[in-house]
């Protein structure tokens, strides 16, 4: 098992599958990564060599945001926002949605589970 960025990287899968398994690439960024060091599209992770691991690591390292850094920059933004007072941190506080979505219905995910109010009935058609 290849470990990269700090994370197991799957050894069955293709290269560029495998490394969208670190936080902050996607597919896009793994096939650009593949096609930097030439590495086919069909290839696994367990018929990488040493040095093709090793190359992958370094052009990781040096010129892509990942993982912890990662997280903790999206974290230390979204603190910004908070800290602030602007209506997105104020959304963020609260826990609602932040880009303008309808909550009279929906956001289901970001509010959690709905929560009975006393005395209010379901209505009925």
């Amino acid at each position: 098992m290849a470990r990269i960025a700090g994370v197991n990287i799957p050894t069955n899968k293709r290269v560029c599958i495998a490394l969208t398994y670190i936080h902050g690439i996607g597919r896009s960024k793994a096939a650009e990564i593949c096609g930097k060091l030439g590495i086919p599209d069909e290839r696994r992770v367990n018929q990488l060599t040493d040095d093709e691991v090793l190359r992958i690591r370094e052009i990781i390292d040096h010129d892509y945001h990942v993982e912890g850094d990662l997280r903790r920059t999206v974290a230390m933004n979204i603190k910004r926002l908070m800290d602030l007072g602007c209506y997105r941190g104020l959304r963020h506080r609260r826990g609602l949605p932040v880009r303008g979505q309808r909550t009279h219905t929906n956001a289901r995910t970001r509010k959690g589970p709905a929560k009975p109010i006393a005395g209010k009935k379901k209505a009925t058609r």
